[in-house]
């Protein structure tokens, strides 16, 4: 995503919440759900290219995700605790001053309650790519000046992420805002698209929203899980992966790397945890005689 007025969401930012805490067990994984905001989101500000038709075609099952024509657009993070390692994926909005949607202040407190420790009780935070929105606490503003929110912890950042945004013309300032102190203060990791956290987590490349952009895969005891990260927005774009998001870096490869999910994960026991999806968030893939769509399931 790329910075925009606050103006244009001044009329959807009332009545805001953050949505249940909710909790998935995967083998000997658990993971944890907790919000930050669902901010009902005009399609054209976000998936610009669904119609009327795929709307109402698809009524039966996306309520929950879409109501009054109002993509329910869900920023909350996971919490992934396997073999004694706590992990944080993405860290929402944060707390700096210019930002398309304004951080919730209470969200570190309900993130600090998830873990023992509290936030320093965190080891890994990774990001699944850069935009400010799965950013944003990475850092905290003390005094002044920025500084790294969860100071035990490894940040993992794409390394093809990085240097992408090294390259830009535009100083992506508000980027650097979350990513630069971390880096100064020698606790981040750049890693390629396929890493391993544990033994039961580790990345996965799925290309297109960004240069480097990962999804998290979840394997234990014989369940599995996926953590999205922006691959979907909605999940409207499991049926339809030719529909992109307004701020994929390639339209093209980020339907190619839809498809390929879609068709990866479609009819398996796979549990599909969406990270835009608001609650119920997760659910699984599956196929009917006309298509495929999202059942959503419980926790």
């Amino acid at each position: 995503m790329s910075e925009t007025s606050n103006d244009e969401f001044s009329e959807l930012l009332d009545g805001l919440v953050p949505g249940p805490t909710l909790r998935w067990t995967i083998g000997g994984v658990e993971v944890t759900r907790v919000g930050e905001w669902i901010v009902p989101t005009p399609r054209e500000m976000l998936v610009p290219d669904i119609t009327d038709r795929q709307l109402l075609d698809n009524s039966g099952w996306l309520e929950p995700y879409f109501v009054r024509d109002l993509l329910l657009l869900s920023f909350h993070a996971f919490v992934v605790k396997s073999e004694g390692c706590t992990i944080v994926v993405d860290t929402c909005l944060g707390d700096a001053p210019v930002r398309m949607v304004p951080g919730n202040p209470d969200f570190l407190d309900r993130l600090a309650a998830e873990v023992d420790g509290g936030l320093d009780g965190v080891d890994v935070v990774l990001c699944t790519h850069l935009h400010f929105d799965h950013v944003g606490w990475n850092t905290r503003l003390i005094g002044g000046e920025r500084f790294p929110t969860f100071g035990n912890a490894r940040y993992l950042f794409g390394r093809a992420e990085v240097d992408h945004l090294a390259s830009e013309e535009d100083d992506m300032a508000i980027e650097e805002l979350d990513i630069r102190p971390v880096i100064d203060a020698g606790l981040a990791d750049l890693i390629d698209p396929r890493h391993t956290i544990t033994s039961e987590v580790r990345t996965v490349p799925t290309i297109g929203h960004t240069p480097g952009h990962v999804s998290v895969l979840i394997e234990s005891q014989g369940e599995r899980a996926l953590i999205t990260g922006d691959v979907f927005h909605t999940p409207l774009q499991i049926r339809h992966p030719e529909l992109p998001a307004l701020f994929d870096w390639d339209v093209e490869q980020s339907a190619t790397t839809r498809r390929d999910v879609v068709e990866q994960y479609a009819d398996s026991d796979t549990l599909v945890l969406g990270t835009h999806f608001a609650p119920p968030t997760a659910g699984h893939i599956r196929r009917s005689d006309d298509g495929v769509w999202f059942e959503s399931s419980g926790t």
